[in-house]
């Protein structure tokens, strides 16, 4: 009887590790799997636009069209797995929402490491697909890959490339951190942050194939190899280099937010745990106790002079 009562008592918090285990086992999931669209689709059209020629011989035509299919996918993917793991799909996105205290440490490693799995395997299933063509070398055709020097349009050295992904990856993360606060819808985000991308990819795109995401640039040049796979480390390390700069530019810009001691579910779905602000605005509520008082009050909003709920009594 005194083994059951303490299998009893330990049961809450054993379903409850149990619970967020799981939690966090459907939000890698989403984020492997919303990493491989992402590095099959626009890694595929930069192999049709550049190494195919599908666009002829206008550069002008392969930037746009490589920049259209990024922003496009990510809007695509927010509203796919934004509910369910908030669509970070980029191991820069994940250590800016870490440094900014959105989520704790456990979930930004699991995140980084599904994150880099689905873009070996996005670039796995595009060699596949690519494979099946009489028209495609890897050697001569690649993958979409990123790099500088002779692999750039621009003939790009590596400390341009390394500065110029510094700086585009900042940018993207700075704008998906401010678009992804409480206060702004899940739509209006994804649109943001895929606009976002696609300008900044349009940018990125003639100086070194566009980065701004690690797991974007591994997949592609660990199945090519050769130099692209020599230069991975500017791509690797330049992206992660510009996500710290973002939030230390987001903590200076916000207000600092800490995790709660008691991890929640946010309301929204999208499985960040709850937070609440210091500083200034201390009295104000977090998320959750916002949305808690909101039904408290509809629910003792008077009624025909009386309070309480529809019924009155």
């Amino acid at each position: 009887m005194a083994l059951k009562s303490t299998a009893e008592q330990a049961s809450p918090q054993a379903g409850r590790t149990t619970g967020m285990g799981a939690l966090l086992a459907r939000q890698c999931g989403a984020e492997f799997l919303g990493t491989a669209i992402l590095v099959f689709a626009g890694a595929g059209v930069a192999t049709v636009a550049f190494g195919f020629r599908g666009y002829g011989a206008s550069v002008a035509a392969g930037t746009v069209a490589v920049a259209l299919a990024f922003g496009l996918v990510v809007i695509g993917l927010f509203a796919m797995i934004g509910p369910i793991s908030g669509c970070h799909i980029n191991p820069a996105v994940t250590v800016g929402a870490y440094l900014t205290k959105r989520i704790r440490a456990v979930d930004a490693v699991s995140y980084g490491m599904a994150q880099l799995a689905g873009g070996i395997v996005g670039a796995l299933l595009l060699w596949w697909v690519l494979h099946s063509s009489p028209l495609y070398i890897k050697g001569r055709v690649g993958l979409g890959a990123n790099g500088y020097g002779s692999l750039s349009l621009l003939h790009m050295s590596g400390g341009g490339a390394f500065l110029a992904e510094v700086i585009l990856t900042a940018i993207f993360v700075l704008v998906v951190l401010s678009a992804t606060s409480n206060d702004v819808s899940r739509a209006v985000a994804g649109v943001v942050c895929g606009l976002t991308l696609g300008l900044a990819v349009l940018v990125a795109v003639p100086i070194d194939g566009a980065s701004i995401n690690p797991a974007r640039s591994l997949g592609p040049a660990l199945v090519t190899g050769g130099l692209p796979l020599s230069q991975l480390w500017v791509f690797l390390v330049a992206p992660l280099a510009g996500a710290v700069l973002a939030a230390g530019i987001y903590l200076l810009l916000h207000n600092v937010a800490v995790l709660t001691q008691e991890p929640e579910l946010s309301p929204l779905g999208t499985g960040q745990i709850a937070r609440r602000r210091l500083g200034p605005n201390s009295h104000r509520p977090g998320l959750v106790s916002r949305r808690l008082s909101r039904e408290k009050l509809r629910g003792t909003r008077p009624v025909n002079g009386r309070p309480g709920g529809a019924g009155g009594d």
